[in-house]
């Protein structure tokens, strides 16, 4: 059996209710923080304990190209992918600036760029292929190489263990990514690109209708070998780092590593994560609702909350990052608060 389809680790049924109960002693109203109380206790038992903490979080980003650029579907160039690799190494994206302020260990994996072979201080280099192919033609990457990228995420989930990590996070760079995650979705959902696509980085009007009949046309090219599984989906029409990206979430279920998900792309990646593997939805989070045109479907499909609704359409972890706050904040109110009787504050109603 694939490593991928192995269970996964359940949360702590005894620390669930120990965790409500502290709630509802803490100086407030119960159910008046709303999200902030249901997010402390979920994290508390999924980390096992009545008190949760986020004193370690780890950002992966995953990196890679797309052959379907070639059937100009974006506002940018697909040498940006490799320009925003070294961006992140050296500190200067938004998802590098999230994780100084949260004191973040941030990893940045190139699945497989489009490019001659070169040495960033601070990049994984694993290209399992320059960029997938253009799945309007062909079909995107084998099996094989998608096994490659589950195993990227695996192991960097394995690495966020090693290191004392207690929550994860994933971020994706790859110009042409949303077109792919949309494509993906398309099959998951049994819709049609008008349903799930959008601007993406900021196409115009004229070149989202020709994303649309792109993404249409392959639904159609790919229907027969794909034929309602996910993981021929993601070989069909997928990208390298939505695929490990889709590992990674996986490996943090069986390894009881919470994980907070972030924007569209990220979102298919987890929905494809709980079509192979339904265990892995317990550990999921949900950052934020993007802009991004079809996420809100993604995230009804998964039945998610996300903490945060900012109109982001970043991706690279960024709205992930942005609740890590949020989600910290939860767990000091949580573990923090004075009980009514510790603060000698009459707990019911007289």
């Amino acid at each position: 059996m694939s490593w991928w389809l192995e269970a996964c680790q359940s949360p702590s049924e005894s620390v669930l209710p120990q965790a409500l109960a502290r709630q509802s002693q803490l100086t407030k109203p119960t159910g008046s923080l709303s999200e902030l109380e249901s997010v402390a206790v979920t994290l508390a038992s999924l980390q096992n304990t009545v008190k949760p903490k986020i004193d370690r979080p780890w950002i992966t980003i995953f990196a890679g190209d797309h052959g379907v650029m070639e059937e100009n579907i974006s506002a940018y160039p697909q040498a940006v992918t490799r320009q925003m690799l070294q961006n992140f190494a050296t500190g200067g994206a938004c998802i590098s600036v999230i994780a100084k302020e949260y004191q973040a260990k941030l990893q940045v994996i190139d699945c497989g760029s489009v490019g001659e072979a070169y040495e960033y201080v601070g990049v994984e280099r694993h290209c399992i292929r320059a960029g997938t192919a253009n799945f309007a033609q062909t079909q995107a990457m084998t099996e094989a190489e998608c096994e490659a990228a589950f195993a990227l995420g695996q192991k960097s989930v394995e690495d966020a263990i090693a290191y004392g990590a207690d929550i994860y996070v994933a971020g994706e760079m790859g110009i042409g990514n949303t077109c792919s995650a949309s494509a993906v979705a398309c099959f998951l959902l049994a819709e049609p690109a008008e349903k799930l696509t959008g601007v993406g980085t900021g196409i115009r009007t004229e070149q989202l209708i020709h994303k649309k009949q792109v993404i249409d046309q392959a639904l159609a090219l790919h229907t027969q070998y794909v034929d309602n599984d996910p993981f021929k989906a993601l070989c069909a029409v997928g990208g390298l780092e939505i695929a490990a990206m889709t590992g990674a979430y996986i490996r943090c279920a069986q390894l009881r590593l919470p994980m907070v998900v972030d924007g569209f792309i990220s979102t298919v990646s987890a929905l494809l994560a709980v079509r192979l593997n339904p265990q892995v939805r317990a550990w999921m989070l949900f950052g934020h609702q993007s802009a991004e045109y079809g996420h809100v479907r993604l995230l009804e499909e998964l039945k998610a909350m996300p903490l945060l609704k900012l109109n982001l359409r970043l991706g690279e972890g960024s709205g992930a990052g942005a609740a890590l706050g949020l989600i910290k904040l939860a767990c000091r109110l949580h573990n923090e608060m004075a009980t009514f009787a510790e603060a000698a504050v009459i707990g019911e109603k007289v």
